[in-house]
């Protein structure tokens, strides 16, 4: 009687759930004394059983005899519901749960509830913020023990889990599974939104956010926020500026592991995605998605303002910002506003003066990889770019817009001070400076400035001596390259500007400018001026310029010859010369009598720089 009433004790205490036995070290309580001795000895490190088939030592029988159901495969336990065996009792009670949809434990801090003690532990810690789980080798701390040793094995670089299907191994089985299904193609997990379908749950909990339009992530240095937690933490890595991922070949550091693995297949040269419509390999496969677009036409990306599409999604939003007038990036160096980023990063580069793209022909660096492409076709002559209308071929795709236009007659740039048109977009801002005044580029040497950069680097020739483009057909050289055109036209005797009034061709535009004036009877300068002002224009130019040497003598006579022949001239296509516009002003009527007074002038001239000369 005795016994049996022990035993009814320690059964009406299975009801009344108390467990009066507490572990003095870690404060859990136990039901039965024998039940809190062989967990005392998890404290205490004794394992005085030991598995004769594998040598695993363990604290308690049951543990023991647990484990030798490994070896022996033994599973007693069925469950009724379906086929599958367990060798623990308490693993068929918990399997049982997801037939009958039981779950017991109830969480005290929200109203989830859960099938598996543990498992609502674990939630727990979610709300107390509890990480009892230390890293041996850094301070990481986790909630979960599974998520401790999963990180360890960052430490320590194994991987025990290896593909049936290939060589790759993982540190995580359950990578290892949603890997394998790359292999077998399957997808369990189903939108119930939509058709598609997941080979990770998680992939499939993303996507549906899309459909709910819940992004339960927010970011804590700003307001956004996110669908992804991957999203959010590389999102927040722009306001912490961390970059954990450094290239193995070279200093650089990114912030997304995926812009590493896509920098160092430029160290490697690795291009796995091949075009299916041409030769051309790609280092990642979106820039092969995007490619094949333009084989396919494919332009998925309509603007809302306008009827313009686009191949990608990111030209699609800096496109828009033309419209809103948004600029979100800022120079850190100046007050500019930039609506693109890369633009911005290049922008950036005129106030460093970092050239990171250096061509493979000559010691020439650029800030732009277009400009590297476009540089060093010069040296290989490469002209991909062909005219619809004539055979001309060129470097740029830019260059051959503005080319066609001049068959089409297309201006589409309007000037926003006057009625003029142009078919260039650079022409345009060059004619506006002229009635704004500005001159942005000022040359290094003297205080001169110009409104334009091209002017400004032929300008700065002079000073230098410099003389790039030399002439193929003799020695001659020449600082710009209109020049040199219009010099070898000597040569070869090309005469590509033709008049639209006759069959006269002319070699240069300003030429045929001159001679169609003849057929319209439209002067270059109106209205005329007194020949005592331009009289007293060339006095000037003698007083200021007085000649101390031969070489001196020779320039003034030559100078005063060209005014002289201006005076002289009666062709009114003359009067169009840069001497002209630049000495001499508007145009002036001259009668037989005033020619007659010139030549005398231009006689007392001459002999006045002889007399200089001599003194």
């Amino acid at each position: 009687n005795v016994l049996w009433a022990s035993l009814l004790k320690k059964h009406l205490k299975v009801h009344a759930k108390k467990n009066t036995h507490s572990c003095h070290l870690c404060g859990e309580s136990f039901l039965h004394l024998q039940s809190l001795k062989e967990h005392q000895k998890i404290h205490t490190d004794v394992r005085e059983y030991v598995c004769f088939e594998s040598e695993k030592t363990f604290s308690s029988a049951s543990s023991l005899k647990l484990h030798e159901k490994i070896h022996t495969g033994e599973k007693p336990y069925k469950c009724s519901h379906c086929d599958k065996r367990f060798s623990r009792l308490t693993h068929l009670k918990t399997h049982e749960r997801i037939h009958t949809g039981e779950k017991p434990y109830k969480c005290s801090h929200c109203d989830k509830r859960f099938s598996r003690l543990t498992h609502l532990k674990t939630h727990e810690r979610i709300h107390t913020g509890e990480k009892p789980y230390k890293c041996s080798h850094c301070d990481k701390r986790f909630s979960r023990l599974t998520y401790l040793k999963t990180h360890g094995r960052i430490h320590t670089g194994e991987k025990p889990y290896k593909c049936s299907h290939c060589d790759k191994r993982f540190s995580v089985s359950s990578s290892l599974i949603t890997h394998e299904r790359i292999h077998t193609g399957e997808k369990p997990y189903k939108c119930s939104h939509c058709d598609k379908r997941f080979s990770d749950s998680t992939h499939l909990k993303t996507h549906e956010r899309i459909h709910t339009g819940e992004k339960p992530y927010k970011c804590s240095h700003c307001d956004k926020r996110f669908s992804d937690s991957t999203h959010l933490k590389r999102h927040e890595r722009i306001h912490t500026g961390e970059q954990p991922y450094k290239c193995s070949h070279c200093d650089k550091r990114f912030s997304v592991s995926s812009s590493l693995k896509t920098h160092e297949k430029i160290h490697t040269g690795e291009k796995p995605y091949k075009c299916s419509h041409c030769d051309k390999r790609f280092s990642v496969s979106s820039s092969l998605k995007t490619h094949e677009k333009i084989h396919t036409g494919e332009k998925p990306y309509k603007c809302s303002h306008c009827d313009k599409r686009f191949i990608q999604s990111t030209e699609l939003k800096t496109h828009e910002r033309t419209h809103t007038g948004e600029k979100p990036y800022k120079c850190s160096h100046c007050d500019k506003r930039i609506n693109n980023l890369s633009h911005l990063k290049i922008h950036e580069r005129n106030h460093t003066g970092e050239k990171p793209y250096k061509c493979s022909h000559c010691d020439k660096r650029f800030s732009v990889s277009s400009s590297l492409k476009t540089h060093e076709r010069i040296h290989t002559g490469e002209k991909p770019y062909k005219c619809s209308h004539c055979d001309k071929r060129f470097i740029q795709s830019t260059e051959l817009k503005t080319h066609e236009r001049t068959h089409t007659g297309e201006k589409p740039y309007k000037c926003s001070h006057c009625d003029k048109r142009f078919n260039n977009l650079s022409h345009l801002k060059r004619h506006e400076r002229i009635h704004t005044g500005e001159k942005t580029y000022k040359c290094s040497h003297c205080d001169k400035r110009f409104n334009e950069s091209t002017e400004l680097k032929s300008h700065e020739r002079i000073h230098t001596g410099e003389k790039p483009y030399k002439c193929s057909h003799c020695d001659w050289r020449f600082i710009r390259r209109g020049n040199l055109k219009r010099h070898e036209r000597t040569h070869t005797g090309e005469k590509p500007y033709k008049c639209s009034h006759c069959d006269k061709r002319f070699s240069g535009a300003s030429s045929l400018k001159r001679h169609e004036r003849i057929h319209t009877g439209r002067e270059m300068y109106e209205g005329s001026v007194p020949l005592s002002h331009l009289l007293y224009t060339v006095i000037q130019n003698t007083i200021t310029i007085r000649p101390r040497t031969r070489e001196d003598t020779f320039s003034c006579i030559c100078k005063y010859f060209v005014w002289y022949m201006c005076f002289v001239q009666t062709d009114p296509a003359f009067w169009e010369s840069e001497v002209i516009f630049f000495k001499l002003g508007p145009r002036v009527d001259i009668s037989e009598n005033d020619i007659h007074i010139m030549k005398m002038f231009f006689a007392f001239v001459y002999c006045q720089s002889i007399y200089f000369v001599k003194q």
